[in-house]
């Protein structure tokens, strides 16, 4: 081995990395690079000096070498397809070797005279020989310097790995995030079809509607609960502030009036008031008496009280049981004028705004936007939970009936498949420039040696085949090359 070598990575071996320096073994610690490799010594790099990313961190430890991003550290899987690479290298190496054997055998043959056929085999032994060194020579430019001479045009994937991930991401771009290509693919696919015969099966609708319900579930999980109640409760607020009310009480007042639907709350008022005067006269009397002045009589007290009570209670049971009683026309009079104030008068709008300023900032009205959230939530979540509920239920029926619709109803098929085509054109178009930069910059990523190994061992098994393949065809062209010269010249 070379004494200016500074140190050999045992690959496979995960317990650590001996260093040979001067011809002397000494132990040194494994430091594991970000691939999961080892990254002291000296990382032999197939494409020589310097062209790896991950080159020679040099004797004593050095750089490390830089992630080789996606392409990951090598899995089993990857040791089984290197294994498989490495046989066939073996076999392949082997047939260039017996083809060296048979042409030095030919050629001592044809040496002592042992007949025409010599030659055949000989040239067919050569050209075996000429066919597999350069197939060698091309598979092994692919991913190192053959030889580790630094001949141009080789070690080709380390060295142009930014280029052909440059390439790749302009190959990627032009055709197939082209606008016509993608909608051309879409129309063919035909995705609100076979969503929608997807959706019209019932295991399918409910498979759907479970996996909504626990999203759902985890989105509101996610959520804080003291975030979303700032929100919500500055959305009410500001949508509040933002919005007159006035002008859509009075249109509210004025159809209530017009339909008659004050009229029970009228009732119950005054069923109210006559049932509580019945039941506290005294109350009423005691509250005459005690306004009295004091130089009055206690019986002229008592006699006014008797009589305003008296007149209290006539009044309002006539108001019950008369639907004409002219308070109550009193009552829709008043309640049309008030409706026709808040569409129009200003100042009645003016102080309905102040009012509704007003019950906004209290702190009781802002507590309780903020803790609705909490009821919300637990409405919600209860809801998504059960099987039964009508959230479920409906929400599977509007999927069915969606999915039966999309199935049968061709317009609609249209519609959707121009909105998906749309979206995705757009996707397409506004991002191609994002997306074919991730596959370049990625690419650029990696690490030069571990993606050479890497796609060496995914290609590298059926790139010795090349070699066998050049050896016989080598060998096959060789002889019938020769045997043609001799037919020609005789």
């Amino acid at each position: 081995m070379d004494q200016g070598k500074a140190g050999e990575v045992a690959a496979g071996k995960p317990g650590g990395v001996r260093a040979i320096t001067d011809g002397k073994a000494a132990a040194r610690s494994e430091t594991p690079g970000p691939n999961g490799r080892t990254g002291t010594g000296t990382s032999e790099t197939s494409a020589g000096k310097g062209t790896s990313a991950g080159a020679r961190a040099g004797a004593g430890g050095g750089r490390r070498p830089p992630n080789p991003g996606p392409l990951g550290t090598f899995t089993a899987a990857d040791e089984e397809r290197s294994r498989g690479v490495r046989r066939m290298k073996t076999i392949a190496t082997g047939a260039l070797l017996l083809m060296a054997t048979v042409f030095v055998l030919a050629k001592w043959a044809q040496h002592e005279g042992a007949g025409a056929w010599s030659g055949y085999v000989a040239a067919a032994a050569e050209a075996g020989m000429v066919g597999a060194l350069a197939d060698w020579f091309a598979v092994t430019a692919l991913f190192r310097h053959p030889l580790r001479l630094p001949i141009p045009h080789t070690a080709i994937i380390p060295t142009k790995k930014d280029q052909l991930g440059h390439t790749l991401g302009e190959f990627v771009g032009e055709n197939f995030l082209s606008s016509a290509v993608v909608r051309s693919r879409l129309q063919a696919v035909g995705i609100a079809g076979r969503l929608g015969a997807w959706l019209a099966e019932p295991e399918h609708a409910d498979r759907v509607t479970s996996e909504l319900s626990t999203a759902l579930r985890g989105a509101l999980a996610v959520l804080r609960d003291s975030d979303v109640q700032a929100v919500v409760g500055e959305a009410i607020t500001r949508r509040a502030d933002a919005q007159e009310i006035a002008p859509g009480l009075g249109s509210m007042l004025e159809r209530v009036v017009a339909d008659q639907g004050h009229r029970r709350v009228v009732d119950l008022v005054c069923a109210r008031a006559a049932q509580w005067l019945e039941e506290h006269s005294d109350s009423v009397m005691e509250a005459v008496t005690g306004g009295a002045p004091g130089w009055t009589p206690r019986f002229v007290d008592r006699r006014v009280g008797d009589r305003v009570y008296r007149e209290l209670l006539r009044f309002v049971t006539e108001m019950r049981d008369m639907p004409e009683h002219p308070a109550r026309g009193a009552i829709d009079r008043f309640l049309t004028d008030f409706a026709a104030d808040l569409r129009t008068d200003p100042q009645t709008r003016a102080r309905v705004e102040r009012l509704k300023s007003d019950v906004l900032g209290r702190g009781e009205v802002q507590d309780l936007i903020s803790s609705s959230w909490n009821s919300v939530r637990s409405m919600i979540v209860a809801a998504a939970e059960d099987e039964r509920s009508e959230l479920r239920v409906r929400a599977r029926v509007s999927l069915l009936s969606l999915g039966q619709r999309m199935a049968s109803d061709g317009r609609l098929r249209g519609k959707i498949d121009g909105w998906i085509e749309d979206a995705a054109v757009y996707v397409v178009t506004t991002y191609r420039a994002e997306i074919t930069s991730l596959i370049t910059e990625t690419v650029a990523g990696w690490d030069a040696e571990h993606t050479s190994k890497k796609i060496e061992a995914h290609i590298g098994r059926d790139l010795q085949f090349i070699r066998l393949n050049g050896t016989v065809v080598g060998s096959l062209a060789g002889l019938v090359i020769y045997a043609l010269v001799n037919l020609v010249t005789g």
